[in-house]
């Protein structure tokens, strides 16, 4: 297999059991370099082990059928590998103060589902940097801390 092919293994690896429908966080440890940046647009930036977790954590105790899947083939080139993806949750947990914008009060019952692109870094087999955009409007109206015009 060639490198590209590889890092794109390790990519499908995170998406499913980090984004997936059931997130196994062992595999942070696993894949993720210990000084990993996670950064989308709705979301502070995230770096390290602990700090991944403990957003993900979070994240799925607010969503609790928080799921990502993907939306198209990866690409690869280099230590680059590329994804689009579309999924969501319905907020029924508790309050979720991580958005940028605002936060949500405990149980809103409001789904999100909204699309986005990942660049992903891997080196020697690590993720390193996990950059992304998403469509924060939709998820963000969905939710209700956008007003639509």
């Amino acid at each position: 297999m060639s490198k590209e092919d590889d890092n794109k293994a390790v990519v499908v690896k995170w998406f499913t059991h980090f984004w997936g429908e059931i997130c196994n966080l062992d595999v942070v440890n696993e894949i993720a370099a210990p000084d990993i940046l996670l950064k989308y647009s709705l979301h502070e930036p995230r770096r390290g082990h602990a700090d991944i977790k403990a957003f993900m954590t979070d994240f799925r105790a607010a969503f609790p059928d928080l799921q990502f899947g993907a939306t198209a083939d990866l690409i690869a080139e280099g230590d680059f590998v590329v994804g689009q993806w579309e999924g969501g949750g319905t907020h029924t947990g508790p309050a979720f103060s991580d958005f940028l914008i605002g936060s949500l009060p405990a149980a809103t019952g409001r789904k999100m589902r909204f699309t986005g692109t990942t660049v992903l870094r891997v080196v020697d087999g690590k993720i390193v940097e996990e950059i992304g955009l998403d469509d924060g409007v939709t998820a963000l109206t969905q939710l209700g801390l956008l007003k639509a015009a």
